[in-house]
């Protein structure tokens, strides 16, 4: 279990918080490389079916990070993300997963160290929760 390193699985905004992971790349951050980073233009497009699947396949967490709510490229998408998820969050049980597996962040895209420490905040999280319960029942 000590070599054990979570998966993360992060569905972010194209227009920031990919950005803010540019940015941490570009200004070379030190983070845990646990994170699959999956852009989208818009988290308000992140289905909940995408979670499940994700945390169904394998994947100790998920992350959805956005733009700040106000600042959506789209209007409203960051809103719409954070009513699904919180939804999602709710149903998570009924799955057989904890809500702690699932978080929603706001993330600018001049906020690269805001993602370095994201990052590594989650992936201690995560390691204290121990891994996905799905992922010891798939044949890797």
């Amino acid at each position: 279990m000590d070599n054990w390193k979570p998966v993360i699985v992060a569905f972010v905004c194209n227009w920031c918080t990919y950005t803010a992971a540019d940015l941490a790349g570009t200004s070379r951050l030190i983070h845990p490389p646990n994170v699959r980073l999956i852009r989208m233009m818009c988290t308000g497009m992140v289905d909940p079916k995408y979670v499940i699947k994700a945390l169904l396949e394998g994947a100790d967490a998920v992350l959805i990070s956005g733009c700040h709510p106000g600042d959506c490229h789209y209007i409203n998408g960051n809103f719409k993300a954070r009513r699904r998820v919180k939804l999602l969050k709710e149903i998570l049980p009924r799955f057989g997963f904890d809500e702690r597996r699932v978080k929603l962040t706001w993330i600018g895209a001049s906020e690269g160290v805001d993602f370095a420490k994201t990052i590594k905040e989650m992936v201690e999280e995560v390691k204290e929760l121990g891994p996905n319960e799905a992922r010891k029942q798939m044949v890797l």
